[in-house]
């Protein structure tokens, strides 16, 4: 650890959960190419709650793949519960096998209610705590890919018949991820109103890696991106 502040301090992760969702849902589903229909039921509570969305509609039958792609690319809470209903067969249930998870990997001081990150007070964690997250889901190299893609084009379905292709929130929010010495490589973004913007990054410096998880920043999907900005002026001040 090269540097750290607050690491222990209670935060709200936001879409940082989808981490968990997709490590969870990668060790759950052998057969990335099974199709999973969404239940139209569980649309309605992501719509009233103003969630992110992929674009998956009711009743649409999709590989388990893209469903990971749309969960950590835009961030889709529609791709997120539809993990846990290929997994689980509720969002309940496969919550459960996440607070499982991060006890398995001493996540102590984190708990998940939902699969996508929507706020709940009893949803949380902190930036040390999604570190370690971070850095067990990246040994999973299906993980490594997603984190690290920055556009993905999805099979045809029976309701989107060409398909669909998404963009990833952190590509999507910076003009660029490059910094003197490296670039971002790829991570996950998240906010709530609660969380602040958040985001957990691996990047590239002089040929190493690197790790950084930042939370509540100021700022919202519709303001300068200051989490990544602060992921793009931390990095450089790393000293081998």
């Amino acid at each position: 650890m090269l540097m750290k502040k607050n690491i222990n301090q209670k935060v709200y992760p936001a879409s940082m959960t989808k981490m968990m969702t997709a490590l969870v849902a990668l060790e759950n589903l052998p057969d990335l190419q099974r199709k999973t229909t969404l239940p139209a039921g569980m649309f309605a509570s992501l719509e009233k709650q103003g969630a992110s969305m992929a674009g998956f509609k009711r009743g649409e039958k999709v590989k388990a793949i893209d469903l990971l792609y749309g969960s950590m690319l835009p961030s889709g809470a529609d791709a997120s519960v539809g993990l846990a209903y290929a997994v689980s067969g509720s969002e309940a249930d496969f919550v459960k096998k996440m607070n499982r998870k991060a006890k398995q990997l001493g996540m102590k001081h984190t708990n998940f209610t939902n699969v996508t990150g929507l706020h709940n007070a009893n949803h949380y964690t902190t930036v040390k705590d999604m570190s370690i997250l971070m850095k067990a889901a990246l040994k999973n190299s299906t993980f490594r890919k997603l984190v690290t893609t920055h556009k993905y084009s999805m099979s045809p379905t029976n309701t989107h018949p060409q398909g669909m292709t998404v963009h990833s929130t952190l590509s999507e929010s910076a003009p660029t991820l490059q910094f003197k010495g490296g670039q971002i490589l790829g991570g996950k973004t998240g906010y709530t109103r609660a969380a602040g913007l958040c985001l957990a990054s691996i990047a590239v410096k002089d040929g190493k890696e690197y790790m950084l998880v930042t939370a509540d920043a100021d700022g919202s999907p519709w303001s300068k991106p200051y989490h990544i900005q602060d992921a793009l002026n931390v990095y450089p001040k790393i000293q081998k």
